[in-house]
């Protein structure tokens, strides 16, 4: 390994003296792959290391970090704090597209080549497998990874945030629903949710309380202050975590984190990458940034408090696609800021709409730009599957319809919307048997959409090319409905989803019954399968049925409750006869294609279609078809299916 210390001090003094990224201290410099090229774009090499910060306090741009003025300086009056980086990007860079993609890490996690790529999880790509099929980086891009989150460990290649210390005090909460009978819960261990907690000022305090309750939406009951342990970063019940329930723990606290300098730090490095010297260790004419589910929260929530504009008052991203977010955002720039929290219910904060809208409840008038002036605004694309309009109020159909649900809205000219029909939050390319959930999880594939999407987004933004139409289920043409009015098919073994809870306001006090939010969902056919939004062929040629919901299964507990972010994939039976055994009432694979190639013919016909609109690049026809391919061969072989 070729490894460089950087230290590119003299490179920013050519920069205005305000900016605020001081440093970027590159450790280790390698090519990828040993050299391999991705198309016209040549080689990629990685970078590594760490972006320093300093911020003013007293600077306007700054004033909206909470907490900023309490850090602690140093002897300029400056708040400094440090964030992982990793960079790709073509060994010669005159052959890249120009564009430096951030990617908002998902918990530590690296997102954006799995989602374009088809690439595998990685926290350090580096493997034939880690970069998939090469995507972005044979369209040019050069890729940002950056640590934005001070509660993320280091650990496991998991990228962080150092943020300032704050000596603050007050109350925190986690709320954590079990999975399987415990005497424990490791708080600085939640699965795939791991996370640093703060540190309770006295574990054995009687004001700590622990709660209980049967699902996400009942009244809580607190737990005897001796039948429970608050030890280091665990806590224990005598009588044992029970499946299904969900607990909250709460105490006081002496010891905050800067937890919004998360968002100073995109805004600077997005800006400084525009702006940098050729010999800077990366540079770029524009900068984008993708955000999927935290990450799509994250970044509604940085339009909102109107960081896209720099130090300088300058555009700091061009473009912004926000992922799986719905309509909600987040307390990522708070007191004691949780931003590793599943979102569930409370993130739904006024306004949902991009402009302004008004709320007849408290009187005021806002929208997610509205903190932004004109020449900071960016090109935007909201991209949803429809978990997002189902459950745990993510309450997606707020950001196409006015506050009350009756009508659609406006959308501005620099905003496209999306909703990727009968998808789930993270598509089950794996394998769809679930331990955790009723049915299957849903595998039908959103990356085709995304792909075509980003390269609309880019040609939008450097040549002034429209986007395709948003489209999304909607109220006027009767794809969008009440969730009371939707009318689901009676499929054995389903639960019906008009049992499942929708949204509250979480910016309102009352809970969830004083604050409802219209609950809105996509209208489906005969089959269960939606009508609105973007129709891949796995939906609009089906084998099966694709939902945006499923329940947790009777083996964890509560299985009257939603799954968080599972869809669900009920195959159709192959033969007539199959399906009467069963009283199935969805017409067999048999009765509605008559061989496989005329099922293949109708997936081609309709990829075309996606294609010719501009939801689909006519590179990936092939495939969309292999999937379908590997589909049919899957669903119509039922003792092959049974074994997997």
């Amino acid at each position: 390994m070729r490894i460089l210390h950087i230290i590119s001090t003299l490179a920013l003094l050519t920069l205005p003296a305000a900016a605020e990224l001081t440093r970027l201290d590159i450790a280790s410099r390698v090519p990828v792959l040993s050299g391999k090229a991705f198309g016209l774009a040549g080689p990629y090499e990685k970078l590594t290391g760490k972006a320093q910060f300093a911020l003013d306090p007293a600077a306007a741009p700054n004033k909206a970090i909470v907490d900023l003025d309490k850090a602690p300086r140093d002897s300029s009056g400056r708040v400094l704090f440090s964030a992982d980086v990793m960079i790709l990007q073509p060994q010669d860079r005159t052959r890249g597209n120009g564009v430096a993609l951030f990617d908002v890490v998902n918990r530590g996690r690296k997102t954006i080549l799995g989602k374009f790529n088809h690439a595998g999880a990685s926290t350090d790509p580096r493997a034939e497998a880690d970069f998939g099929d090469g995507f972005l980086l044979r369209q040019g891009y050069t890729i940002v990874f950056l640590g934005w989150q001070f509660d993320v460990p280091r650990a496991a290649g998991l990228m962080s945030l150092d943020a300032p210390p704050v000596a603050v005090s007050g109350r925190v909460s986690t709320t954590f629903t079990a999975e399987a009978k415990s005497l424990a819960y490791e708080l600085e261990s939640d699965g795939y949710y791991t996370t640093r907690r703060f540190t309770p000022a006295d574990p054995a305090s009687s004001a700590n309380q622990l709660t209980v309750r049967e699902g996400l939406l009942s009244t809580p009951r607190p737990l005897p202050r001796g039948d429970w342990q608050l030890i280091g970063s665990s806590v224990s019940l005598k009588s044992g975590f029970e499946p299904g329930r969900t607990y909250e723990l709460s105490y006081e606290t002496g010891q905050g984190y800067v937890a919004g300098v998360g968002f100073a730090a995109f805004r600077d490095l997005a800006s400084w990458v525009k702006h940098a010297p050729a010999a800077s260790p990366v540079a770029a004419r524009y900068s984008y940034v993708y955000g999927e589910s935290q990450d799509g929260r994250f970044l509604r929530d940085f339009l909102y408090q109107g960081f896209n504009a720099d130090e300088h008052g300058a555009r700091a991203f061009d473009a912004v696609m926000a992922h799986i977010a719905g309509a909600a955002r987040g307390d990522f720039n708070v007191r004691f800021a949780s931003p590793n929290g599943l979102g569930a219910f409370a993130t739904a904060l006024f306004p949902y709409l991009d402009s302004p809208q008004f709320d007849p409840i408290t009187g005021k008038t806002d929208g997610l730009l509205s903190h932004l002036a004109a020449e900071t605004i960016p090109r935007i694309m909201y991209t949803n599957s429809s978990v997002e309009y189902w459950g745990n109020g993510r309450s997606a159909a707020l950001i196409h319809t006015t506050l009350d649900g009756k009508e659609d809205a406006a959308v501005p000219d620099n905003v496209r919307i999306y909703q990727f029909s009968g998808t789930q939050h993270s598509p089950a390319l794996n394998g769809t048997a679930s331990r955790v959930t009723v049915n299957e999880s849903n595998p039908n594939d959103y990356a085709w959409g995304q792909r075509a999407l980003l390269v609309a987004l880019d040609r939008w933004v450097r040549e002034g090319i429209p986007p395709p139409a948003s489209l999304h289920p909607n109220l006027g043409d009767g794809t969008l409905v009440t969730q009371k009015s939707l009318v689901f098919p009676a499929i054995p073994g389903v639960p019906s989803p008009r049992t499942i809870p929708g949204g509250f306001r979480g910016d309102l006090e009352g809970g969830p019954r004083a604050h409802p939010l219209p609950y809105l969902v996509p209208k489906v056919d005969s089959d269960g399968n939606e009508l609105g939004g973007i129709r891949f062929p796995e939906t609009a040629v089906p084998l099966a049925t694709y939902t945006g919901w499923n329940f947790r299964s009777p083996s964890i507990g509560a299985p009257g409750e939603l799954f968080p972010l599972r869809g669900t994939y009920l195959p159709f039976a192959p033969t007539r006869e199959t399906r009467e055994k069963t009283h199935d009432p969805r017409p067999s694979v048999a009765e509605r294609y008559p061989s496989r190639a005329a099922y293949l013919g109708q997936v081609t016909e309709s990829a075309l279609k996606l294609i010719q609109d501009g939801y689909v690049l006519r590179e990936d026809l092939a495939g969309i078809i292999a999937q379908a391919e590997a589909r049919w061969d899957t669903v119509t072989r039922p003792a092959e299916r049974s074994a997997k």
